[in-house]
């Protein structure tokens, strides 16, 4: 690799603007140095001890003029966080000190870091894999407790620990192979069986890290959820059940949304972008049918759509074109208005609605809030595809579940390769290739490109 660690890097670690703190940190073979210029304490930096804070003042060497005054913290290598000598410099929060704190970093033997280069660097140093590095930018960006407790199982080397495992098995298989195809008169083959008990079991713990990875993705990224229904259905008044709040309007007057409505919230761990859209419905009205053109597109890009029907109105044709709309999406249905007197039964509904399943609709009142919880719950399963709970170990990037996808594709044929008795060695490549898929999750077989493009995800600082 062409990166380079012989300099010494410097940034502003915590959000600019004022706050109770604002720490510049500083990282590499200068690092005491750089603070020893700049700290004026009871005793000169470098005989600062390591990992306690040292108050003093933050000065300009120019002209000695006090700058801020600070604590110092100096982490000694290898035991830092970049595994590199770090000097972490801790003052008021605010935007001119805490970057005038970082100015004269650069000017007294630093430079400026790249975005995620500390973390960079504890990857290089081996402080930390691949797979924990990028839990690292997940857990700060994580959106929900549950997918807090996803980033911090990856963070924590839980995944990392798993792949290894059927990595190192694979390996010793791959070896066993290769010994037996160099020194045929001193090593046996392995038996065919023993062979495909060990492909087979690295297949199956694959799989099983596989089938969490929807759940991983959604409790990471979270899904978006579209309401959709004809005009004056109660789509505005599900969005505000479901926020706690009132923020749609919400009128007797059909055609009162729009445009597009989205509020964030997290229903079960599991963040949600929601979406009220415009009734759908054919209208001469120029800014309705906008409105109703953008909620068609809203409800293809959704992951989740909830149609909304009216149960104490008659079906009609307007009811019929939404379902058209919404047909083959990933879908609940909401029947409304369950405490007024029914128009209609929802087994009806397969018979006015073509193809309808009456399986999927779930009875709520949204006036008195009656199936409303078990509505959520709905969403949560839907979401997670049947209600998957948070395991102590996920996959929750799509880098890894490619890599994993791949590893599982190489067993296979090295499966298929030993069932139809072809040549060992091409056993071995198979059984190769998937460790070398699975070493790309980790960082032990990675491109450059691929490190430069993970960190670059990064905010500076980090």
């Amino acid at each position: 690799m062409t990166l380079l660690l012989s300099d010494t890097i410097a940034a502003i670690s915590t959000p600019l603007g004022e706050g109770g703190i604002g720490i510049v940190r500083v990282s590499g073979p200068a690092a005491f140095t750089v603070a020893e210029r700049l700290f004026r304490g009871a005793a000169p930096a470098s005989e600062l001890p390591s990992h306690r804070p040292t108050l003093g003042r933050i000065v300009d060497p120019a002209t000695n003029a006090p700058v801020d005054q600070v604590l110092l913290t100096l982490f000694r290598a290898p035991h830092s966080y970049t595994g590199e000598d770090t000097a972490e410099i801790s003052g008021h929060g605010g935007i001119v000190v805490t970057r005038r704190v970082l100015e004269l970093c650069v000017s007294h033997g630093a430079r400026l870091a790249r975005p995620g280069e500390f973390t960079e660097r504890a990857f290089l140093n081996g402080k930390i894999d691949l797979a924990q590095a990028e839990a690292v930018i997940d857990t700060i960006r994580a959106k929900s407790q549950a997918g807090l407790r996803v980033a911090i199982g990856q963070l924590e080397g839980r995944l990392s620990d798993r792949l290894k495992t059927v990595r190192h098995h694979l390996l010793e298989l791959m070896a066993h192979i290769e010994a037996t195809i160099d020194f045929p008169d001193d090593v046996e083959e392995p038996v065919t069986g023993v062979t495909l008990g060990a492909i087979d079991a690295a297949l199956e713990e694959i799989r099983r890290l596989l089938d969490t990875a929807e759940a991983g993705r959604v409790y990471r990224e979270g899904i978006g959820v579209a309401i959709a229904g004809k005009p004056n259905v109660g789509k505005s008044s599900l969005m505000n059940a479901l926020l706690r709040d009132a923020r749609a309007i919400v009128t007797e007057v059909p055609g009162t949304t729009r445009d597009l409505l989205e509020e964030s919230l997290t229903l079960g761990g599991i963040p949600l972008r929601l979406v009220d859209t415009a009734g759908l419905r054919a209208t001469e009205d120029v800014v309705e049918r906008i409105g109703v053109g953008r909620a068609k597109e809203a409800l293809q890009d959704a992951d989740l759509v909830l149609l909304v029907l009216d149960r104490s109105r008659p079906l009609d044709a307007e009811d019929r074109d939404a379902w058209a709309t919404v047909r083959g999406k990933r879908l609940l249905v909401v029947l409304n208005q369950a405490d007024l007197p029914p128009a209609w039964t929802p087994e009806d509904l397969n018979v006015h609605l073509d193809g309808f399943p009456p399986a999927d609709a779930l009875e709520t009142s949204l006036s008195t809030g009656a199936g409303l919880p078990e509505l959520e719950e709905r969403i949560k399963a839907t979401a997670l595809g049947g209600g998957i709970e948070p395991a102590q170990v996920y996959v929750s990037n799509v880098r890894h579940r490619a890599a994993l996808d791949a590893a599982a594709e190489s067993l296979e044929e090295a499966r298929a390769t030993v069932t139809g008795g072809l040549p060992l060695d091409l056993v071995g490549n198979d059984v190769k290739a998937a460790a070398e898929r699975l070493a790309e999750v980790t960082g032990e077989s990675v491109t450059e490109d691929v490190i430069t493009e993970i960190f670059q995800r990064f905010c500076v600082g980090k």
